[in-house]
């Protein structure tokens, strides 16, 4: 997926205008495979500004390809940025949450930004999902949407999340990092104790202390490599 590449490099190309990105070595965690799953990881410290991971799954013959990015902010108040695109055959699905980790109100003015995005592709069905606990932290200007025949508006709209958070980021109100980070390690831990369809694969594929690397560590930047 040519695209979602690019909508990942420019991630990195804005970031590197504000900060300096430091790529972590994680050993044999970066490539993990098993049962034929392949996973590529790649964690970054932005240097004054937070964490970002970038993870890639695919399956045998290509049945499924998954990007993942998550930017979590610790030094700016902005909510922790999830991006996934999926691709099966014959569908594809675009997910683009933020999810409130906010010590103060996010403004209303940058949730009606995304929610104007959101708007614009209201004809694209939304994809049925499970009830989680996070539902509640989960900002209703997120984006959760699956269909056939549409990847190219499906790529446009998950590049139209990431600039507009970066947008946004750049002008955010710094914080206190320490409090934010606790915010940050609230919800990834919360996420590897309750499970979620990822972490719950990760966990059966490879272990629970590789998981709570890749998850806790290497996604969200909130604790020691084991």
């Amino acid at each position: 997926m040519a695209d979602t590449m690019q909508i990942i490099n420019q991630i990195k190309s804005e970031l590197s205008r504000f900060c300096a990105l430091r790529k972590e070595d994680i050993g044999a965690d970066a490539h993990l495979a098993k049962r034929g799953l392949a996973f590529e990881t790649e964690s970054y410290v932005l240097e004054g500004l937070g964490h970002l991971c970038v993870m890639r799954m695919k399956a045998p013959l290509g049945l499924m390809r998954m990007e993942t990015v998550v930017l979590s902010c610790t030094h700016r108040d902005v909510p922790l940025f999830n991006l996934d695109r999926v691709r099966v055959p014959g569908r594809e699905t675009v997910i683009a949450e933020l999810y409130d980790t906010q010590l103060a109100p996010w403004p209303q003015d940058s949730q009606d930004a995304f929610a104007r995005i959101k708007s614009r592709y209201a004809d694209i069905p939304d994809a049925a999902a499970d009830a989680r606990w996070y539902d509640a932290v989960l900002y209703p200007c997120s984006f959760h949407k699956t269909c056939r025949g549409a990847s190219a508006r499906l790529a446009e709209a998950a590049g139209e999340y990431a600039l507009a958070f970066l947008s946004r980021l750049e002008s955010a109100e710094p914080c206190d990092a320490e409090e934010k980070q606790g915010k940050v390690r609230d919800f990834a831990q919360r996420l590897f104790a309750e499970g979620g369809p990822a972490v719950n694969q990760v966990t059966k594929l490879f272990g629970r202390e590789a998981a709570a690397r890749l998850i806790l560590h290497h996604m969200y930047g909130v604790m020691p490599a084991l």
